[in-house]
């Protein structure tokens, strides 16, 4: 499986970075939600829109040794990667700003 990405907000990143990993579902959601680059577009769009983009930070997510699923969205708009579990920080390749 490829890298992916996952938008996080800058401050969960922070606390990830002291306690070693990373863990933030949304929406009730038992896993993290992550999505890869094509998709990256529309998920800043429907999610973020009202959020200013120095509150976020993208995580670029090597998947190898992580639960995770593919799966399809509920409302229809793709397959998205999904995270059941702590990202480990050593998992994650690269940070960098939001587009």
């Amino acid at each position: 499986m490829r890298p992916f990405l996952h938008v996080a907000r800058r401050e969960d990143w922070e606390a990830a970075q002291s306690t070693g990993s990373y863990a933030v579902p949304a929406g009730g959601d038992p896993f993290t939600h992550a999505c890869h680059p094509e998709q990256l577009p529309g998920v800043l769009e429907r999610f973020y829109a009202g959020v200013p983009r120095e509150d976020l930070v993208l995580l670029e997510v090597d998947p190898e040794g992580l639960p995770v699923r593919i799966e399809a969205a509920s409302d229809g708009a793709g397959d998205f990667p999904h995270v059941y579990g702590p990202i480990p920080v050593t998992n994650v390749l690269a940070t960098r700003a939001v587009p």
